[in-house]
């Protein structure tokens, strides 16, 4: 298990919205999408684009550059570009906390 990292609370990311926040010295993209929240490294892997002002449909986000897709539950690209999928990251609610696990860099 990784390191848990307090980055908004619930209150803070409206269903439909993304913020982007700083785990780690990582740019992370945190989304809400109807209540249930998921995390992605927030540059695309094609331009560097920023995820976190991309648009969502359902479980994908459409960078806001170049339209490279991700899914948002596993950062795979999902077209029209031949790119590398991003780093996706577990999202935990605590209370009305929301939590990103960072996974351990020990062995």
């Amino acid at each position: 298990m990784g390191v848990l990292t307090k980055v908004a609370t619930i209150g803070q990311l409206e269903p439909g919205a993304a913020i982007c926040v700083e785990v780690e010295g990582k740019q992370i993209a945190l989304f809400n999408v109807d209540g249930n929240f998921y995390a992605l490294d927030d540059r695309c892997s094609h331009s560097g684009g920023p995820l976190s002002d991309g648009m969502c449909d359902g479980t994908v986000v459409t960078c806001p550059w170049h339209a490279q897709k991700f899914d948002l539950k596993t950062g795979e690209p999902q077209g029209p570009l031949p790119v590398h999928g991003v780093t996706a990251y577990s999202v935990m609610v605590e209370g009305d906390e929301l939590k990103i696990e960072i996974p351990s860099s020990d062995g």
